[in-house]
């Protein structure tokens, strides 16, 4: 009765046919110039480069290999090569300097400037440093600097000797002589020319002291008011040397700086900076007069310095703190490591001793300020292993401006210390490249996600199995050795290589996009043929290849297996029993997956407790697989309880399963074991099931067909093939077929089967090899069906357990 549920060989395997494809090998095709696949995912993109206003960021989605970094990568270059390669002198991109606030040293003013002009401006402040140091020094040493200041100094020296004259003259006149002490003028009386001794003065009369005292003081305002107009005529004299030294720098600085003004006129920024500079030379000449020069970086740097190394020069620095004069058009940047530094930049601070140092000229670049302008990629993993880059990076985007800062500073746990530099505004289109999950999570838990990236490209895994992208696949290939210096493929290795992307989906209408296996397949390919000196790489090559990498992952499998055979773990692969079924599961161990068989058992017996799921209430289970196992209860209410109640307790169990089980595969199986043992029927043990069921008793798709297939057919082969062993499968499935050479060949020659049913009396019956019988006009089924004997077990155990409970109210 299984035989009409067979699946025909043709239908276990998809044949990759190249016969539209002349050529030889894929030397003969030509490269590959377009993406395969991803027509969504391509057009997001375009749309999200294309689109230039606040928030339109692109986040892209897929699974890893699919060439997300790849198609971005290309897609930035050739949007770049659309726009053609700017000129030499191109303004855009434009760098960014910081330079010296002379208003207020600790916030750094931040200059935009055209594209290479940075280092320039750097260049030429260094030369007019230099230039003012030159011609200042031998300005301020000239014969004609010097007479002019010497002529100045000797007559305030002339009027000093003038005044100092006349006040002797007075004193003389008035009995008195004048000396010049340490601490000032000292008033003396004198007698006949000579300065009177105490004595002398002691024999005076009260009178002639009076008289003398009274003098003194005459003569004290007269030397007061000299000294008044000698401190005078010093800040005369000296506001006219001044006044000298401001002409001659008015003078020295009036060429260069012109000239620098006229060369960066379009700038208003460096304009004001280049004013400031000349204001403050001219308040600073004796820097440059004096011959200092700035302080020279020593080779070997020492290590905590007790006194840091000045600049006097500092102010008239310059740090090009973006330069882009090697960047042809939008630059673009892939940032790998996106810590808090590297991505916004940071302060560099010298240790010395007790403490740092700092200035503008340590203010360094991250990757938002040298992509500005451009494009900037981002891992999100990297970003979000970063503490406060995520929230960093979400206010540059919203703010549209960038301030560096520490990030202790930034989250506030600091006070703002040292340098705060002036923020720059930026406009680079962020490109998040990330995981599926973490762009559902960030979209349901971060309420700016969506306003900061408002395109989504999302990646396929798969793609049709058309001849357009089987000819694309095959350019690939060719495209992949010419790169990577492989072995080509002739057509059967393409045609298996080809296959073996649709099995690594499950589906023979589909191929897989995960590039990146594709490559490592590829590579490993040409190992084998080069083992054998092989000119061209065969589909014997590719069957090698896909051999060895299983062989070097399935150790497990393998000692699973051989417990099976050995008799530790229970499975039979022939006879029949009552309650058993063979059921399969798929386990994931990396990126290695195998199916293995697992003996599942049913009991049924009298009472209303339902079906007790063994695996639930040991806490093994999942909760899809617990799912399944509910929904049996409803498939037998609604198929066997319209007349009376169901009367029935059953247990189900996974024999030997202690790691958990998950998934509703099994709860088909589940439940053929349970029509099993109500109807007292054996079931075939040469014949795995898998499968989900829903209330109505249909047979649903599930997922890892191949592997659970080639799983039991391992087992079988190692315990001996009969014949009559094989799988039943949902139908549903058959598209999902690409089963090993080896299994197909078991098929062709009848050792092994294929089943596929769409119900579940469908795979009862080719489970028992009875009919599961239709409800006749009466109501019932047929007594010898499947579903008769259910039914009438059921009934027994109703009537039954209502002659019971009559019994107990008679005892009561």
């Amino acid at each position: 009765m299984a035989e009409k549920y067979q699946v025909p060989v043709e239908h276990l395997y998809w044949r990759c046919d190249l016969s539209f494809l002349p050529f030889s090998c894929t030397a003969d095709m030509t490269p590959l110039e377009d993406f395969i696949g991803q027509e969504r995912a391509m057009r997001a993109i375009e749309f999200g480069l294309g689109v230039d206003k606040p928030g339109f960021n692109i986040f892209v989605t897929g699974l890893t290999g699919t060439g997300k970094s790849s198609i971005i990568k290309a897609f930035l270059k050739k949007i770049t090569s659309e726009r053609g390669v700017p000129a030499e002198d191109a303004a855009l991109p434009e760098d960014w300097c910081y330079v010296y606030n002379f208003t207020d040293p600790d916030r750094p003013r931040a200059l935009r400037i055209r594209r290479g002009w940075g280092k320039m401006l750097k260049a030429d402040m260094e030369q007019l440093v230099q230039y003012l140091q030159r011609e200042a020094k031998k300005m301020f040493e000239s014969d004609e600097f010097a007479s002019h200041r010497q002529a100045m100094i000797e007559e305030l020296q002339k009027k000093q000797q003038e005044m100092m004259e006349t006040l002797m003259a007075e004193a003389n006149r008035g009995g008195f002589s004048l000396r010049m002490t340490p601490s000032g003028i000292v008033l003396l009386p004198t007698k006949d020319g000579k300065p009177m001794q105490e004595a002398e003065y002691l024999a005076l009369s009260a009178q002639e002291k009076k008289q003398l005292e009274e003098k003194r003081g005459e003569i004290e305002k007269q030397v007061e008011e000299a000294l008044r107009e000698g401190k005078k005529l010093e800040r005369v004299i000296s506001e006219r040397l001044d006044e000298l030294e401001k002409q001659a720098g008015e003078y020295l600085t009036r060429i260069p700086f012109s000239e620098l003004k006229e060369k960066y006129l379009d700038y208003g920024g460096a304009l004001n900076y280049l004013d400031d500079v000349r204001a403050h030379v001219l308040k600073n000449l004796p820097k440059f007069k004096g011959g200092e020069a700035p302080a020279t970086p020593m080779l070997m740097p020492m290590p905590m310095a007790a006194e840091p190394p000045t600049d006097p020069f500092l102010p008239y620095r310059v740090n090009v703190f973006v330069d882009n004069s090697g960047t042809q058009g939008p630059p673009i940047v892939v940032e790998t490591n996106p810590n808090y530094h590297n991505l916004f930049g940071v302060v560099e601070k010298k240790p010395i001793v007790g403490g740092y140092i700092t200035d503008f000229t340590l203010i360094k670049a991250g990757s938002i300020s040298r992509a500005n302008g451009g494009y900037l990629v981002l891992y999100d993993r990297d970003v979000l292993a970063n503490a406060g880059v995520w929230e960093a990076l979400q206010r540059v985007i919203k703010n549209r401006e960038l301030r560096i800062e520490e990030p202790a500073a930034f989250f506030g746990w600091a006070p703002p210390q040292g340098l705060r530099p002036e923020p720059i505004p930026t406009d680079s289109k962020i490109i998040m490249i990330g995981d599926p999950n973490l762009y559902r999570t960030l979209a349901t838990v971060d309420p700016d996600f969506r306003e900061t990236f408002k395109v989504k490209a999302d990646f396929n895994f798969a793609a049709d199995r058309s001849q357009e992208n089987i000819t694309a696949f095959a350019c690939f290939i060719g495209d992949y050795c010419n790169r990577e210096k492989l072995r080509h493929f002739d057509g059967s290795g393409v045609a298996r290589v080809i296959e073996d992307c649709a099995r690594r989906v499950d589906d023979q209408h589909k191929l897989s996009t995960r590039f990146s296996d594709m490559a490592d397949l590829l590579i490993e390919c040409d190992y084998w043929a080069g083992r054998e000196n092989a000119e061209l790489v065969t589909a014997k090559h590719v069957e090698r290849a896909i051999e060895e990498k299983i062989f070097r992952l399935n150790l497990i499998e393998k000692r699973l297996q051989e417990m099976i055979v050995e008799g530790t773990l229970l499975v039979d692969v022939d006879g029949a029993v009552v309650g058993q079924v063979n059921g399969l599961a798929v386990y994931q161990l990396g990126d290695f997956r195998f199916g293995k068989p697992s003996r599942i058992t049913a009991r049924t017996f009298m009472g209303r407790g339902g079906i007790v799921n063994i695996e639930r209430e040991s806490k093994l289970s999942g909760k899809s697989h617990d799912k399944g196992v509910l929904i049996l209860s409803g498939y037998l209410g609604g198929k066997f309880a319209q007349q009376h109640p169901l009367s029935v307790s059953a247990s189900v169990c996974f024999e030997q399963s202690y790691d958990g089980v998950d998934g509703d595969s099994a709860s088909s199986t589940e439940l053929y074991a349970i029509l099993s043992s109500l109807a007292e029927l054996p079931i075939k043990q040469g014949i795995a099931v898998t499968g989900s069921v829903n209330q109505n008793g249909e047979i649903q798709a599930i997922g890892g067909i191949n592997q659970k297939i080639e799983g039991f057919f391992d087992v079988c082969r190692l315990k001996g093939l009969t014949g009559a062993q094989g799988v039943l499968m949902p139908r549903s499935n058959l598209r999902n077929l690409m089963l090993r050479p080896d299994v197909i060949e078991a098929v062709s020659q009848g050792k092994f089967h294929i089943y596929a049913v769409d119900s579940v009396d469908e795979g009862i019956e080719a489970l028992t090899g009875t009919a599961a019988g239709k409800r006749g006009a009466d109501g019932h089924y047929p007594e010898d069906s499947v579903n008769g004997r259910v039914e009438k077990k059921l009934e027994q155990f109703a009537e039954r357990q209502k002659q019971l409970a009559g019994r107990g109210k008679d005892d009561e």
